[in-house]
C-alpha cells in the first residue's frame, strides 16, 4: 500500500505521515507492513499511556494488575512460573512484582509441602477486594476509549485481531492451553 493510498483511505494519522516520509525517501519500498504493524505499535504505545488511569487510583501498575487479574480469573493458587506464563512476563519480573504485592498485603505466598523451592501464590482478601472493585471501573474506562468506534467496527477489529493473534501465537508461541 502506498503512503498516498493510506491517506486516501482516511488514515491520516502519525503512521500515514511516516509512510509518506518513507515514500519520499525511498520510493521503491513496499510500505504495507508499516500500515498494519506501525499502527498496532502506535495503538499499543498510546494505550499504555492512557489506559491505566483507574489503576493509579489503587496505586497499581499494569503489570501488577495483570498478576492480580490472573490470580482472580484462574482462581486458587498459582506458582510464579504459571503467573509468568499467564501474564507473558519473565519469571524475574514476576518475582519482583509479587514481592511488592505481598508487602502491600494483596497476595499471600505458601511454600509447597513437597518441594520447599516452589511457592504457591493466592490473592488475599484485600487483593480480591481491590480487583473486584477495580475491574468494573477499568472495563468501563476501556469501553470509553473504544466508544468512538461503531459496534460493527469494534466487532470486526476484534475478529481481525483475534485472527492475527492466533496466527502469531502459532508461529511465535503463546500460552499453553
Amino acid at each position: 500500500m502506498s503512503a498516498d493510498r493510506a491517506t486516501e483511505a482516511g488514515a491520516d494519522d502519525a503512521v500515514a505521515e511516516v509512510m509518506r516520509q518513507w515514500a519520499r525517501a525511498v520510493p521503491d519500498l513496499d510500505l504495507s507492513p508499516i500500515a498494519v504493524i506501525g499502527r498496532i505499535n502506535r495503538c499499543s504505545a498510546l494505550l499504555q499511556q492512557v489506559s491505566d488511569a483507574p489503576l493509579g487510583d489503587e496505586e497499581l501498575t499494569r503489570p501488577e494488575f495483570d498478576l492480580l487479574l490472573a490470580l482472580r480469573r484462574v482462581g486458587g493458587e498459582l506458582t510464579p512460573g504459571r503467573l509468568a506464563r499467564e501474564t507473558f512476563a519473565s519469571p524475574a519480573a514476576v518475582t519482583k512484582r509479587l514481592r511488592g504485592l505481598e508487602q502491600r498485603g494483596l497476595v499471600g505466598r505458601r511454600a509447597d509441602t513437597r518441594d520447599r523451592r516452589v511457592s504457591h501464590i493466592a490473592l488475599s482478601a484485600e487483593g480480591r477486594a481491590v480487583i473486584d472493585r477495580l475491574m468494573p471501573r477499568q472495563l468501563a474506562y476501556e469501553a470509553g476509549l473504544l466508544s468512538g468506534l461503531p459496534d460493527d467496527d469494534r466487532a470486526e477489529l476484534a475478529r481481525i485481531l483475534a485472527e492475527v493473534l492466533v496466527r502469531w501465537e502459532g508461529r511465535f508461541g503463546g500460552l499453553p492451553r
